[in-house]
């Protein structure tokens, strides 16, 4: 079931690339999520848009909002992929496909079964879905520009 805008957001408890549990409610207290899933960790199009909420964190953090980037790589994957593109923000791995399946944003690709689709969920502090994107195509990149429109 697609998650629409006032939907109580299903809480994310995944793995960071330290191998520590990272629990959405702890980031969400007093700021806004921005929580974004990427098919995958290397790939031409992913490391584009990783790039992209890289070099405009200032304006996360102006607007009071925390970054979250999610994919199925596995968290060892996700170390290198943070330090390889000098990532200043938090990647999780959803490596048992639990919460691409709770976002409803699950797809098969080339034959790969529960790939996270390209997707942006902005959540309130509160905990509710302020917005949502959802890529059909999984070269399509996210509408930052309209993202950024939402959070300001």
């Amino acid at each position: 079931m697609k998650l629409n805008k006032g939907d109580k957001a299903p809480e994310i408890k995944l793995r960071d690339t330290n191998g520590d549990w990272i629990n959405s409610k702890d980031l969400n207290k007093d700021s806004k999520l921005l929580v974004i899933f990427f098919p995958f960790a290397f790939s031409g199009t992913c490391t584009k848009e990783v790039c992209t909420l890289r070099d405009n964190m200032k304006l996360y953090n102006a607007f009071n909002t925390k970054v979250i980037g999610i994919s199925v790589d596995s968290y060892f994957t996700l170390k290198e992929f943070k330090k390889v593109n000098n990532l200043n923000f938090l990647l999780l791995s959803d490596f048992n496909r639990e919460i691409i399946e709770a976002y409803n944003v699950n797809f098969t690709l080339k034959g790969m079964k529960q790939i996270p689709r390209r997707a942006a969920f902005i959540i309130s502090a509160e905990g509710t879905v302020q917005y949502s994107e959802i890529m059909e195509d999984a070269n399509q990149g996210l509408n930052f520009k309209q993202i950024q429109n939402q959070l300001g």
